[in-house]
């Protein structure tokens, strides 16, 4: 007697749900990684005695400003940005007095640097003096970089 032996089915293993949960995690960490664009120089300090009086560093509250206009606060002490989830003027100024109340008793000293994209809009530029003025921050400066090919 013959029997007939049936067909095997070759086993392949699907990658397709594989590849999906992958790509899923990578988006995921993509959203979800900060990146800090600060950068630091490289110096080495002149030697000073002991006895050298202390030069004290006034307290920065930077405020950085993306070219769509919207904005983030980082107050001293801070190492990171707060994002604000509205461009509206009592946001930022809400931002900004809580960032200043953070300051001691010293906010003669507090300067505001302002980031600003060169590609951000003049008016959030304007709104966020004006609402730094209205604060009583009166000592602005603005962030720049050097251009890599200098003549």
């Amino acid at each position: 007697m013959k029997f007939s032996r049936s067909p095997q089915e070759e086993v392949t293993i699907n990658l397709t749900p594989l590849i999906d949960i992958v790509f899923l995690l990578l988006i995921f960490f993509m959203v979800s990684t900060t990146f800090s664009k600060e950068s630091q120089l490289r110096i080495r300090l002149p030697d000073a005695s002991p006895d050298a009086e202390v030069e004290q560093r006034p307290s920065r509250l930077v405020v950085a400003i993306t070219a769509s206009g919207d904005y983030s606060i980082r107050g001293p002490n801070e190492s990171t940005g707060h994002h604000l989830l509205s461009r509206e003027r009592s946001v930022l100024a809400q931002a900004m007095a809580k960032a200043k109340a953070k300051v001691a008793q010293g906010t003669d000293d507090l300067v505001v640097v302002i980031r600003a994209d060169r590609k951000t809009p003049h008016e959030a530029v304007v709104r966020a003096m004006d609402v730094a003025r209205k604060l009583g921050l009166v000592r602005i400066t603005f962030s720049t970089q050097n251009p890599r090919n200098a003549d």
